[in-house]
């Protein structure tokens, strides 16, 4: 499957004003792009999720931590953390890649000592 971020782009806005289209789904695996304008009003997920910063700037709040963000960084989010894109410029674009079973991945054990 192919697609482009300009074609991605011009789905956008959604028929009722969504700032997000879906691209793919196989298996656990989900690809968006998303594209908010003014405020970022989402909520956390139940999956983990990765963003890829196609363009813009701004700052991205998860948990109690904040960054700054620019085209090329990556952004992981574990599942149900609470996450917001802030201060953004207008032509933010991310892409999103949902992944991972319901409730999140589950954490690696500690390594053993020898």
């Amino acid at each position: 499957m192919h697609f482009s971020f300009d074609e991605a782009l011009a789905r956008l806005p959604g028929p009722g004003g969504e700032r997000f289209v879906s691209l793919l789904s196989r298996g656990t695996l989900m690809i968006e792009l998303y594209a908010p304008r003014d405020n970022d009003a989402q909520v956390p997920h139940r999956h983990d999720e990765v963003y890829f910063v196609a363009r813009g700037h701004g700052v991205f709040a998860r948990g109690k931590e904040k960054y700054s963000f620019s085209p090329g960084d990556v952004l992981l989010v574990p599942a149900f953390e609470s996450h917001q894109f802030e201060e953004f410029t207008d032509d933010l674009a991310v892409w999103v890649m949902f992944y991972g079973p319901d409730g999140g991945e589950i954490p690696p054990k500690t390594p053993s000592t020898r």
